[in-house]
């Protein structure tokens, strides 16, 4: 094993503990994708918190195998995420080999990546990405992971098969019609429900100025058994948002909910005809809601 195989493992390692996440493929899956194949040409802008974007002393790829965001575009905000958030919501996606899994939010594929390694030759990722230059880069990044398609457009209407994970990294409201449609039985969706103050607000003040970030949301696990779903709370989140998954009166709603807490008791997702009365329900549409 040469040097930076062994940096690789011992990041992936790192970063699972962190989460407290115990799966030996996930482990397998970031230390077999190469970080800085995603991340153009070093030296790379690494956020230090209190300080903004600080470059890397050189273009030795040893520097991207830690904890930390690293900019794809600055002037956007734009970060190749962090990995030990990402490595806690795609281990409770739990994807297993021969699977199809959808990333929407796909940005330049590192995460596809590792999900394209979990589900293995057999399998299959559609990564879904709005931003034409973010895709066009993902489309040219992923080519060497064959049970990849990529897709430049709208991750909340553009059509994909039916799949066994739903893994979606942009903040919506309410969970997308055609996204519970075409999940499978048994599938899973992590689903990162925000509000408008997801990038503003009163929050954790962000280097070099800029506005500060509040973590107004929270991230759900759907599972889907028949018509039942499960619903389980993850995390916190502050996410760019999903500009076609929003709604105002699901995210007054949401917003409220948050206010009053109680996430971390939600344990089912209903629709339509099947909603319990409003008084049983943490957060409730007139179309959907959470119990």
């Amino acid at each position: 094993m040469g040097e930076i195989e062994i940096v690789r493992r011992a990041y992936a390692k790192q970063i699972l503990a962190a989460v407290d996440a115990r799966n030996q493929a996930l482990e397998d899956a970031f230390a077999a994708v190469a970080r800085e194949a995603f991340l153009g040409s070093g030296p790379w802008p690494i956020l230090r918190w209190g300080r903004g974007y600080v470059l890397s002393p050189d273009d030795d790829p040893v520097y991207l195998y830690s904890n930390d965001l690293v900019g794809i575009d600055q002037s956007r905000n734009l970060n190749n995420g962090q990995p030990s958030w990402h490595a806690l919501l795609i281990g409770k996606a739990d994807p297993q080999k021969g699977e199809h899994v959808v990333h929407i939010g796909a940005g330049v594929g590192y995460y596809s990546a590792v999900l394209a390694e979990m589900v293995g030759p057999s399998g299959k990722v559609t990564a879904i990405e709005l931003d034409p230059q973010l895709a066009a880069r993902a489309k040219v990044n992923l080519q060497a992971f064959k049970q990849v398609t990529l897709l430049q457009g709208d991750g909340a209407k553009i059509d994909f098969e039916p799949a066994d994970v739903i893994y979606v990294n942009a903040g919506v409201t309410h969970p997308i019609k055609e996204w519970i449609d075409r999940l499978r039985d048994g599938g899973r969706m992590i689903l990162p429900l925000t509000t408008h103050q997801g990038f503003s607000g009163g929050g954790v003040v962000k280097p070099d100025g800029e506005k500060p970030i509040e973590r107004r949301g929270a991230v759900f696990r759907l599972r889907r058994d028949g018509d039942d779903f499960q619903a389980n709370w993850i995390s916190p989140v502050a996410v760019f948002p999903c500009v076609s998954g929003r709604d105002e009166e699901a995210e007054v709603r949401l917003s409220a909910a948050l206010d009053r807490g109680g996430w971390e008791k939600v344990t089912r997702f209903y629709r339509g005809n099947a909603m319990p009365d409003e008084a049983d329900c943490w957060l409730r549409t007139k179309d959907w809601c959470l119990v």
